[in-house]
């Protein structure tokens, strides 16, 4: 008999697609007495799930900082494909272009609503959750965004990233930890790898929004 009761179709949708493991936002965990001053400095995405929308694509670097009153803001710069509209040329143009965020704390220290925008008036601009899913501020951070939720509390529209310190990558030991902290948001396999071809480091040559 394969006839769910509303029970059990809604317990099946917290699993997701990961099983047993419950994909409700409400359950995921997220870095314990997390230190804003400690994160701060740059960071180079090295993966990322992507949302809905117009965001940065590849060599993204960014920088976070803290104020004197323990403000955290960030800048993000990367790669963007998009279409030419009224512009003679080829129908995709890479440009290089800049995002601002500034981030709210909230009662736990690693959730913060961050409000964000493109320097350039036709990325996304929004004001989501931002939570810190793990970090050990010298080598990694997960970070992760559900911007929709089902009604069953699982996400519908989310997006995450990997960071990492060095521009070369993670070790394979921290690689390993990664992986689990993908699992626990019920997204893995659906991360894409980040280029970092210095695409954006020439300015003179390149596209600059």
């Amino acid at each position: 008999n394969y006839s769910k009761t509303p029970a059990q179709l809604a317990l099946r949708g917290r699993r997701g697609r990961s099983g047993m493991r419950d994909c409700r936002v409400s359950s995921f965990r997220v870095k314990e007495n997390f230190d804003k001053a400690r994160f701060a400095g740059t960071w180079y995405a090295m993966a990322k799930k992507d949302p809905e929308g117009l965001f940065l694509q590849d060599n993204i670097v960014a920088e976070f900082s803290v104020d004197e009153n323990g403000q955290m803001s960030a800048t993000a710069k990367g790669r963007l494909r998009t279409l030419r509209s009224r512009v003679p040329g080829p129908l995709n143009w890479d440009v290089c272009a800049d995002m601002v965020g500034t981030f709210t704390d909230t009662e736990d220290s690693a959730k913060f609503k961050m409000k964000y925008w493109g320097v350039a008036s036709f990325l996304q601009k929004g004001n989501d959750d931002h939570w810190i899913v793990d970090t050990d501020y010298d080598t990694y951070a997960v970070q992760y965004s559900c911007r929709l939720l089902n009604l069953d509390g699982t996400c519908a529209d989310s997006y995450s990233f990997v960071f990492a310190r060095d521009p070369n990558g993670l070790p394979p030991d921290v690689q390993r930890t990664v992986r689990q902290r993908q699992e626990e948001l019920c997204l893995a396999r659906q991360y894409r790898l980040i280029t970092h071809n210095g695409y954006c480091d020439g300015r003179s040559e390149r596209n600059i929004l």
